[in-house]
């Protein structure tokens, strides 16, 4: 947080040669590179609630709050005073003014909020923008997102529960569904024994009258707070999809026993928890036995969100590197004006323009509502997922490493920023199950696969090499590839999709130096080597407007 004169002059040492404070600025009209793209996948439309949210996220009182929601995690109370069960989380002021802000700029809701071409554009970008200010509670606000489509499969839960969403404000406290002026959804799916194999499952849902009783556990519940839970219960029919309150509809609590918060890595503000079910009340939600289908349209729109958090992450790290290098000098130079810290920096602005490329163009495709659209979105973000998350850790560390040392301490937000890098990588399936993913989709969905190969061929023609890494990714996915290349393949399809937006729709400088160092052989195994010729100060021109 910045400090009013802080003093440079001391007795032993004067302190100079340091950047400003990097706070007080507009984290949206501040990035050409994610606005650009915003508003070619989105619609103008887009750039009014993201200009308005980049402005508060950018605050000074914002980033502070990101701070303090980190530095302080949540707390576990089982019971109160009396030996009540109350199974709650309390969190840090810093969270819940988050979280006010985030649902009052429509972040969980905007997409099913506006009817109109872009909505998740506008969903994805705010929640990258976000991200860039605080991490943790975007997990919440993401999944109360996501929780829509799923709630619609169950036509009167849907008529109770999305209302309190899409027009919903930030309400904390546990009461009854109606006293509330709005909900957070969560989601409960993995066990101990089978992880992302929910098909290993134990609990168990009995039918009590028109609900349901479970009885089991759930090994990963994150944001054991929000209001109801998506969860995985088999029945007699099989492995099905419920909905679990946290408050009955008696108004009494519900047995959902939070049995301890994870000690995470990262991702401190958030809690994450694990579960018991005590016979606890339940709702099911769209067909008996069929619970798979179901809860995947919550995880196929959580996935987006894996990826837009992702580029927040990248955008911040970004961000505070290009300041600090532009802020500092070396050896008689600016550190920006070095050739080799320059050549750092635009690699890192190709890597995080073709990543802010993809994103907005995935989440169009959640937008659209062809059946080719449809099917490109659901093999698209897997493909996205899959190497946007993987790429993510070592390009914050880049960043972090040109801060040096004063990137690595807790005062900076480097530290926080590489201990969240992993995490989208691992939430919502981890590297092999969303590779295998990409394979089941290939073999069962001709459609995903044709849209796919038409958006990637429609820059056939502009450059040689990507003409070529084009032509081999068509052949790999005209039959399904074997299990041993779905890292292979999935890396192949995110680098042409990559390249060939930007080969469209970026300037120049920026596809012809990404197609030499992403498909051909002029790139380095590090973030710093880029081709002879390539147009170090158009590239790096695009971080900061």
């Amino acid at each position: 947080m910045p400090r009013h004169a802080p003093a440079t002059h001391l007795i032993t040492h004067e302190v100079t040669n340091q950047p400003p404070e990097f706070a007080g600025r507009n984290l949206f009209t501040s990035d050409p590179i994610l606005r650009d793209w915003a508003l070619r996948e989105g619609g103008e439309w887009v750039d009014q609630p993201l200009t308005a949210l980049g402005a508060d996220v950018g605050s000074e009182e914002v980033l502070q709050w990101g701070e303090e929601a980190n530095r302080f995690p949540p707390e576990l109370t089982v019971f109160d005073r009396y030996g009540r069960r109350i199974d709650e989380v309390r969190f840090h002021p810093s969270y819940h003014r988050l979280m006010e802000l985030a649902m009052r700029h429509r972040i969980h809701s905007i997409a099913w909020a506006e009817d109109r071409a872009g909505n998740h554009v506008a969903h994805a970008a705010m929640l990258a923008l976000f991200t860039e200010a605080e991490q943790g509670t975007m997990c919440p606000i993401s999944m109360t997102y996501a929780s829509v489509p799923a709630l619609r499969h169950q036509p009167e839960v849907a008529a109770e529960w999305v209302p309190k969403i899409v027009g919903g404000s930030y309400d904390a406290p546990l009461k009854p569904l109606a006293e509330k002026r709005g909900v957070t959804v969560g989601m409960a799916m993995t066990e101990k024994q089978g992880g992302s194999d929910v098909r290993a499952n134990t609990t168990r849902a009995y039918r009590d009258g028109d609900a349901w009783r479970l009885v089991g556990h759930k090994w990963f519940c994150s944001a054991p707070m929000c209001d109801g839970f998506l969860t995985l219960a088999q029945t007699e029919a099989g492995l099905s999809c419920f909905l679990v309150p946290r408050i009955k509809p008696d108004g009494e609590r519900n047995s959902l026993h939070v049995m301890r918060l994870k000690d995470k890595l990262g991702n401190k503000s958030n809690a994450s928890s694990e579960i018991e079910y005590h016979d606890t009340y339940a709702v099911l939600l769209g067909e008996e036995g069929r619970g798979v289908s179901t809860i995947i349209e919550m995880v196929h729109h959580t996935r987006l969100d894996t990826i837009s958090g992702t580029v927040g992450i990248m955008r911040m790290a970004l961000a505070q590197a290009h300041h600090h290098v532009a802020g500092r000098r070396a050896f008689q130079k600016t550190l920006i004006d070095q050739p080799a810290m320059r050549a750092v920096v635009a690699d890192l602005a190709l890597e995080y323009e073709a990543a802010a490329a993809l994103t907005m163009r995935v989440a169009r495709a959640f937008s659209g509502t062809g059946e080719g659209e449809k099917a490109f979105a659901r093999l698209a973000v897997a493909a996205a997922k899959y190497w946007l998350t993987k790429r993510n850790p070592n390009f914050v560390y880049e960043c972090m490493e040109c801060h040096g040392g004063a990137g690595y301490v807790e005062e900076s937000p480097l530290p926080r920023l590489f201990r969240e890098s992993p995490l989208n990588a691992i939430w919502e399936g981890s590297g092999n199950v969303i590779a295998l993913d990409i394979l089941r989709t290939l073999g069962r969905e001709p459609l995903a696969r044709e849209a796919f190969a038409a958006e990637a061929m429609a820059a056939r023609g502009a450059h040689p090499l990507l003409d070529a890494a084009m032509e081999d990714v068509a052949a790999r996915l005209k039959s399904v590839p074997a299990e041993a290349d779905a890292r292979r393949i999935a890396e192949r399809m995110a680098l042409v999709l990559q390249a060939s937006l930007l080969v469209r729709h970026s300037p120049a400088a920026v596809s012809d130096a990404f197609v030499a160092t992403r498909l051909g052989a002029e790139g380095g195994r590090s973030f710093g080597v880029l081709p002879k010729g390539a147009d170090v100060d158009a590239i790096v021109g695009r971080v900061a407007a």
